[in-house]
C-alpha cells in the first residue's frame, strides 16, 4: 500500500507541476503531459482493478516484471545457458545440426565438455581393428510376406509433422530435401497437402481424426483412403494410436493455424480448434485393430502398413501381439515414440508425466516381438530426440531398424528452439501459418540444408560404425554401448535392457523362441 501511494503521489505531483507551469508561464508546458498524464491514468486504473495483484500494488513498476518475464527465454538462451544446459536440445546439439545442414566444419576443439563420470554418460566401444564401409546409404526393407509392395526405407527419415502445425514453406522444403537425398517424409496426421508433393517419398500417417480420409461425420472413409493411399508417392501407411508428447490425448490444431486451406485438406471447419479424438472409432479391440490394418493394406494395393504408439500399459501391447497370433495378420512395421517426443501443443502433464521413455519402450517392444516370434516379420521405427549418428546407432543397438527425426529436421530448416510452436508466431517461419513469417523461409535454400543434414548425419553414423568394427547395421549390438548408471558402475545396454533375454544380435535374441511361423 505504501509503494502504491508513493507511485501515485509522485505521478500526481509531476502532472500538477506541469499544469501549473503551463498556466503560469506558457501553454507549451502542456505538451509535457503526453507522458505523465497517460501514466497517471494507467496507475489509477491498476490501483482499483483486482485481476493482477502485482500491478495493483505496484501500478507502473509492476510492468517491468512482466516485461522481463516475457524475454526470459531469450535471455537464458543467449546469455546464461551453457552449451550443455539447454532443453529439449542443448546448444551443442543444435549447433551440430546447423553445421551439418550448412556443410560447415563440425569438429570441436580442446576436448569434451560433458563430464564422462556423470551418471547417465553414454559411450560406445571402439575397435582397434576399424573396418571400411563403402555404402553410406543405410537402408532397410519394410514389408513382410503379407505385403505386396515392400519399400526400401532409409534408416534416418523425417518424423510426423502435419501441414497446419508446420508452414507450407517448411513442408515443401522438407519434402524437396527428402527427394534430393532419397529418404522418407512422414506427413503427420494432418493429411496429404499439395506441399507434401514435391518429389519426396511419403509415409502417410492416419490418425484418430482420419484427416484426409474422413466422411462428413468424422468417420473413416474407405473410398477417400483408397484414392490417396494408391498414389505412387505414398510408399507406406502409418496408423497412429498415440504419440510420445501427449499419449492418449489426441492431436491439437489451434484455430489460428486452421486456415481455410488447412481445413479443406483435413475436411474440418476452418477457424476452429481441431481436436483429434483420443481413440480410433474404426476399432476398439486389438483383434479389430489387426483387421483394420489388413483393410488398410488391401485398400492401398498391398503397401506396407504399420502403427505408431507410445508405450503405456505393457499388457496392452502384449494383447496386440496376441491378436497378431490369433488373426495371423502382421503389421509391416511398428513406430515406437518415447515420452521425450515433442509437439507444438500439449498439456504440461501429458508432456512431462505420461508415457514410457524411448529406450525402455524400445527394449520392451524388441523383447516382446522376439519372444512372440514376430521380430523377423516386423520392422521397428523409432522417434524422440534423434539428431546425431550416435543417437541412431543407440536405438539400432536396442532393436530398431530405422528412425525418425522431427526437431532435428526443424533445426535444419532454421528452427532456433524459440518454444513458440503453439502460438503461431514462429520467428523463423517453420511452425506458423502467418504469411509474413513463413515467407521468410526460403525453400530453395532450406531444402538443400535438409538434404545435407541427412547426408552428413548418415556419414557420421557410418564413421562410428567403422570405428566400432560394425560392417553392417546387423552387426550393431547392445553389448557395445555403455551407460554410467551410478557413481561407481557402468553397464552395457545389454545388461541394462536385455539381461534376462539373452544376447541381442541382429535384432534377435539367442534365447528367443520362434512361435510365429
Amino acid at each position: 500500500m505504501q509503494v502504491r501511494k508513493l507511485i501515485l503521489g509522485t505521478i500526481i505531483l509531476i502532472n500538477l507541476i506541469i499544469i501549473s507551469f503551463g498556466i503560469i508561464f506558457t501553454p507549451r508546458w502542456f505538451w509535457l503531459l503526453l507522458i505523465p498524464f497517460p501514466l497517471l491514468i494507467i496507475a489509477l486504473y491498476h490501483s482499483f482493478q483486482t485481476s493482477h495483484a502485482i500491478l495493483r500494488n505496484y501500478p507502473l513498476v509492476g510492468y517491468f516484471r512482466y516485461f522481463f518475464e516475457s524475454i526470459r527465454p531469450e535471455l537464458r538462451q543467449y546469455f546464461w545457458e551453457s552449451d550443455t544446459d539447454g532443453r529439449p536440445f542443448n546448444r551443442r546439439q543444435r549447433s551440430l545440426v546447423y553445421q551439418r545442414a550448412k556443410n560447415q566444419r563440425e569438429t570441436v576443439a580442446f576436448g569434451m565438455q560433458s563430464d564422462p563420470q556423470a551418471v547417465g554418460n553414454e559411450w560406445a566401444a571402439h575397435s582397434i581393428f576399424p573396418v571400411h564401409i563403402e555404402d553410406h546409404n543405410l537402408r532397410t526393407m519394410v514389408g513382410n510376406s503379407q505385403c505386396k509392395q515392400p519399400y526400401s526405407l532409409s534408416v534416418f527419415n523425417i518424423s510426423a509433422m502435419s501441414y497446419g502445425a508446420l508452414s507450407r514453406t517448411a513442408i515443401t522444403a522438407l519434402n524437396k530435401g527428402a527427394a534430393l537425398q532419397n529418404f522418407a517424409h512422414n506427413t503427420g496426421e494432418g493429411g496429404i497437402s499439395q506441399y507434401h508433393i514435391s518429389g519426396g517419398d511419403l509415409i502417410w500417417q492416419v490418425g484418430t481424426g482420419y484427416f484426409g480420409c474422413r466422411d462428413e461425420n468424422g468417420f473413416f472413409s474407405p473410398e477417400l483412403y483408397r484414392e490417396k493411399s494408391t498414389r505412387p508417392y505414398v510408399k507406406m501407411i502409418e496408423l497412429k494410436l498415440s504419440q510420445g508428447a501427449k499419449p492418449g490425448h489426441g492431436g491439437i490444431l489451434p484455430a489460428a493455424k486452421n486456415t481455410p486451406e488447412v481445413a479443406a485438406i483435413r475436411h474440418v471447419v476452418p477457424g476452429t480448434d481441431v481436436m483429434s479424438p483420443p481413440a480410433h472409432s474404426s476399432f476398439r479391440t486389438p483383434v479389430e485393430m489387426m483387421h483394420f490394418i489388413q483393410q488398410l493394406r488391401e485398400l492401398s494395393d498391398g503397401k506396407p502398413v504399420g502403427f505408431k504408439l507410445c508405450i503405456g500399459d505393457k499388457n496392452e501391447f502384449l494383447d496386440i501381439c496376441h491378436a497378431m497370433q490369433e488373426t495371423q495378420i502382421m503389421p509391416d512395421f511398428i513406430s515406437v515414440d518415447g515420452s521425450e517426443g515433442g509437439t507444438g501443443a500439449a498439456p504440461l502433464e501429458f508432456t512431462d508425466n505420461l508415457g514410457m521413455p524411448l529406450y525402455d519402450a524400445l527394449a520392451f517392444v524388441t523383447t516382446t516381438l522376439i519372444n512372440y516370434g514376430l521380430k523377423k516379420h516386423i520392422k521397428i521405427i523409432v522417434s524422440s530426440r534423434i539428431v546425431t549418428g550416435f543417437d541412431i546407432l543407440k536405438v539400432i543397438a536396442l532393436g530398431a531398424d530405422a528412425c525418425y527425426s522431427a526437431r532435428g529436421m526443424m533445426f535444419a530448416l532454421g528452427c532456433i528452439q524459440a518454444l513458440k510452436c503453439n502460438e503461431d508466431v514462429c520467428p523463423v517461419g517453420v511452425a506458423t501459418q502467418q504469411p509474413h513469417l513463413y515467407k521468410g523461409l526460403d525453400v530453395q535454400d532450406k531444402y538443400v540444408r535438409v538434404a545435407q543434414f541427412h547426408r552428413n548425419t548418415l556419414r557420421a553414423t557410418v564413421e562410428i560404425m567403422e570405428a566400432c568394427g560394425f560392417k553392417t547395421l546387423e552387426d550393431v549390438s547392445a553389448d557395445k554401448f555403455f551407460r554410467k548408471v551410478d557413481s561407481q558402475n557402468t553397464l552395457s545396454f545389454q545388461d541394462i535392457y536385455f539381461k534376462n533375454t539373452g544376447k541381442l544380435v541382429n535384432n534377435r535374441s539367442d534365447f528367443a523362441p520362434e512361435v510365429f511361423d
